[in-house]
């Protein structure tokens, strides 16, 4: 905590040194003037605690110092204590107060009154300090709490989209899947509007990872991966991974054509990729096939429904020769491309 300062104003050196000795039992920082020129300088470069100020000074006098001292921003709120041999009179006494004094003490000063008088201004200074100093403690403090929020809010964002992304890919793990897919079929019960999916797989990837090994066919994912995500999509259409070499497009709005366009673009894609691939079964280069299949979702309709008729649609791509794509209704009907 700062240790009080007070100001001791009086252009006789004797009574300079007559305050000292009353102040001396405080724990003070002492600065004195001989003048209200010299004391408004000092003002400048202090804050006190209080001012003791004589009233008679050759040449600008208390009243006027203290004037001057309140028309400051600075040392407007400063307490003053005049200190002076005046008259009594009640008009100078009212002067004192109107010019901002507290206070207004007469010689001979009477120590054991003038002492406790600057013993409460003194307490006052140091309840001020420490209110600072707590208010300054609290504001780092919140400074620090609101750091910490931002730290916490971004790890929670982080661990959501740890959760939420499939760690290889970057794309929608198949939780997020999920949860979208459930989202997309409710809203197309309520606006009774097509909903259409996507089920892909890299035709004989096992047999690709044991002829090139896995951490080529991790790279081989990546790449699918990135000619998957830079394949034209509307914001609402969504792309994850949702198995080993399985992804899967939700369409919302988008009919069984709609789809089976998608779904040719996206196996044209991967096939110009043209990735060797020795142990294909069925090409020279690395294939995928396709399912896809719509519905317009009801309230008496399991979701599982469509996802299942995807995955017929993809498994009978697989039996009619892979590297196609093929689309079957929830009805069981089958149309391949």
């Amino acid at each position: 905590m700062a240790i009080p300062k007070i100001l001791i104003v009086d252009d006789r050196p004797e009574n300079l040194l007559a305050l000292e000795g009353l102040l001396d039992k405080f724990h003070i920082e002492l600065i004195k003037a001989n003048s209200g020129e010299e004391a408004l300088a000092h003002t400048l470069d202090h804050d006190f605690a209080l001012i003791l100020l004589d009233v008679q000074m050759p040449g600008m006098d208390g009243y006027e110092v203290a004037e001057l001292m309140r028309g400051n921003k600075k040392n407007k709120h400063i307490p003053i204590i005049f200190v002076t041999a005046a008259s009594k009179a009640s008009s100078h006494v009212f002067k004192g107060y109107e010019s901002g004094a507290v206070d207004y003490l007469l010689k001979p000063l009477v120590p054991l009154v003038f002492q406790s008088k600057v013993g409460v201004f003194i307490e006052l200074f140091e309840q001020k300090e420490a209110l600072r100093e707590k208010t300054q403690e609290f504001d780092r403090k919140l400074v620090e709490l609101e750091e910490l929020q931002q730290q916490l809010e971004e790890t929670n964002e982080q661990l959501l989209m740890l959760s939420t992304t499939d760690g290889l890919t970057g794309l929608l793990n198949r939780r997020r899947f999920d949860e979208v897919f459930s989202e997309e079929w409710k809203r197309g019960i309520r606006s009774q509007s097509s909903l259409s999916l996507i089920i892909l797989d890299i035709d004989d990837f096992k047999a690709y990872n044991d002829t090139y090994g896995h951490q080529v066919g991790d790279d081989c994912l990546r790449e699918v991966t990135s000619t998957l995500s830079n394949i034209p999509l509307r914001e609402m259409d969504k792309l994850a991974r949702i198995g080993g070499e399985e992804f899967a497009i939700i369409l919302p709005e988008t009919d069984t054509e709609g789809a089976m366009q998608a779904a040719k673009r996206v196996r044209t894609s991967i096939d110009r990729l043209a990735i060797p691939h020795s142990s294909s079964s069925s090409h020279q280069h690395l294939t995928i096939s396709v399912g896809v299949s719509t519905v317009i979702p009801k309230a008496d309709l399991s979701s599982r429904k469509l996802m299942e008729a995807a995955d017929m649609a993809l498994y009978e791509a697989k039996h009619s020769g892979r590297n196609c794509c093929c689309s079957m209704a929830v009805t069981n009907m089958v149309v391949n491309s």
